[in-house]
């Protein structure tokens, strides 16, 4: 599944990222069912900085393992910005990890709506500050895809890890 990689692939720059900045990592799960750990334990050495991959499916698991709130899930649906907020900062929590991401989305073929069309994911990520420095945050982006259902979770994955490399960069800098 390289379709969509760049050389070198995102799962080793982050991976460099996240080593030289002493930062850790866990990422939650929904529509790429475990892509994102998959790419980044590709990479030798991935142990020194990433934690867990949760993957959490359905609404019960997105309730259970990561503490969704059952009204957000009602309202919004899984397929939402607050359930990717509270899944990423869930896992970031519950793992006690500097960086999370998280993902939910719709990888076809079918599922989607005029709203949200076969291919929309949303993707949160969570940083955990220091205690008392009000540093911590959780930001929501939301991506649409094009690509059959394979093609869709690989780009949604690798966007996922984008977003945390630039994320880590940019706190490096």
């Amino acid at each position: 599944m390289r379709e969509f990689a760049t050389d070198p692939p995102v799962e080793a720059r982050v991976g460099n990222a996240l080593r030289e900045s002493g930062e850790t990592l866990a990422a939650a799960e929904s529509c790429t069912g475990g892509l994102i750990g998959s790419f980044l334990t590709d990479v030798p050495g991935s142990s020194d900085y990433f934690d867990r991959s949760v993957v959490t499916y359905s609404y019960d698991a997105k309730l259970t393992e990561l503490a969704v709130s059952r009204e957000s899930l009602d309202e919004h649906g899984a397929v939402s910005e607050p359930v990717a907020r509270q899944m990423a900062t869930g896992v970031r929590d519950t793992a006690g990890t500097d960086w999370a991401v998280a993902t939910t989305g719709i990888a076809g073929p079918d599922g989607g709506t005029d709203e949200k069309p076969v291919g929309t994911v949303y993707i949160g990520l969570a940083y955990r500050g220091e205690w008392g420095t009000q540093k911590s945050y959780t930001t929501v982006e939301r991506h649409e895809f094009d690509g059959d259902r394979t093609q869709i979770k690989e780009q949604i994955a690798r966007q996922a890890l984008e977003t945390v490399l630039d994320a880590v960069e940019s706190r490096s800098v």
